[in-house]
């Protein structure tokens, strides 16, 4: 393989041994699965999703950062996807925002985050939908591409990667209900990644929120004396985390009400008895159409995953209750004459249409009956 060198240039590498060259937006170099994100806005929400943890993001939207960052649009404390691409990324945003807001470039070097910009970014699309979710290395500062080949080759595939603990909070905290709201109901939430948006849409409804380290025993939460328990979205895959899901079965044998959202979806699932399975190239976006199998109705849904329930693995009692309408895999399922449901995708948007806001109130108004 040839050498890349020019100082002002950046690479993306992929396993397959594809090369894609762009021009220096944020320096650095990490290594992470690549995927690609259909969103047209929301990039600090997509960035500051714990779930992107060990992933290098591609925007399909080719103009991304115009209205710049702020802590308003931040989904937790930090960056966690590894890289960043787009076709071009906009240094100096505009709108009535831009006077008090940070540039997303500056944003990026300020978080470490390297990021390139005027890559073939429908290229690198076409490549990925063609071949699945490849690993890659994203570098402003080597052009040794060999080297760098015979490092991608020893990274670890998404599958069989535990990451929950590596974004999930250090220590138990709570999180009143906002002023001026009547508290309903005591949820603990898992956090395995969880955003931001999941807890504020909770508490404006008026739950009052013990948020709980991902490895917390289940007879810590259930000592907590919730009316339900959330198990939130997070990044990796979730089979290797045998301890969570034996938690998750604890919690549902002592019968409190269960609401899983994207990998708390999953590890529902796999406390089931259910399997899942990595996608070809995941579901990252704002657009996918997820239709209801109980109303018919379709909703435009947030996404961001990279496995999924077998629905033939689902044991008697819990039914499917979503589909994607795009690939037909499991959007949601619920138990049976229980509160226990979950969703593959994301009800909170943030970013994304919020079409399925109303599942929140669906959980909490079964929590009020259980």
């Amino acid at each position: 393989m040839a050498n890349f060198s020019p100082p002002s240039s950046g690479l993306l590498l992929l396993e397959d041994g594809s090369v894609f060259t762009g021009e220096v937006a944020s320096p650095g170099t990490r290594f992470g699965e690549v995927v690609f994100n259909t969103s047209m806005t929301g990039y600090q929400e997509i960035l500051t999703d714990p779930s992107y943890r060990g992933q290098i993001v591609v925007m399909t939207q080719p103009h991304i950062g115009n209205y710049g960052t702020g802590p308003e649009a931040a989904e937790s404390s930090r960056p966690w996807a590894e890289g960043f691409i787009a076709r071009q990324l906009t240094s100096r945003p505009s709108g009535t925002e831009s006077g008090r807001s940070e540039g997303l470039v500056a944003y990026l070097r300020r978080h470490g985050v390297p990021a390139l910009q005027g890559l073939d970014t429908r290229a690198v699309v076409r490549r990925l939908r063609e071949r699945g979710a490849l690993r890659g290395v994203l570098t402003t500062e080597l052009s040794d591409i060999d080297r760098l080949a015979a490092e991608l080759a020893d990274f670890p595939t998404m599958a069989g990667r535990a990451l929950v603990h590596e974004v999930t909070c250090a220590a138990p905290w709570e999180m009143p209900v906002p002023e001026g709201t009547r508290e309903r109901c005591h949820l603990a939430v898992y956090d395995f990644g969880v955003k931001a948006n999941i807890l504020r849409e909770l508490a404006a409804r008026g739950a009052r929120l013990s948020v709980l380290p991902a490895g917390t025993s289940a007879a810590a939460c259930l000592a907590l004396e919730p009316d339900g328990v959330i198990l939130s979205n997070g990044p990796g895959d979730p089979e290797p985390l045998t301890e969570i899901v034996g938690n998750v079965r604890e919690i549902l044998a002592a019968g409190r009400p269960v609401f899983g959202i994207c990998l708390g979806h999953q590890l529902l699932g796999l406390a089931l008895g259910a399997r899942t399975f990595k996608l070809k190239f995941g579901h990252h976006g704002g657009n996918q159409p997820v239709r209801d199998l109980r109303t018919g109705k379709v909703a435009i849904t947030s996404q961001n995953h990279g496995f999924a329930i077998d629905p033939d693995s689902l044991p008697a009692g819990c039914t499917v209750t979503q589909i994607n309408l795009n690939d037909g895999t499991v959007e949601g399922f619920a138990v049976e004459g229980r509160p226990v449901q979950s969703v593959q995708y994301h009800p909170e948007a943030a970013p994304g249409p919020h079409d399925a806001a109303g599942l929140f109130d669906r959980f909490l108004d079964g929590v009020a009956r259980a």
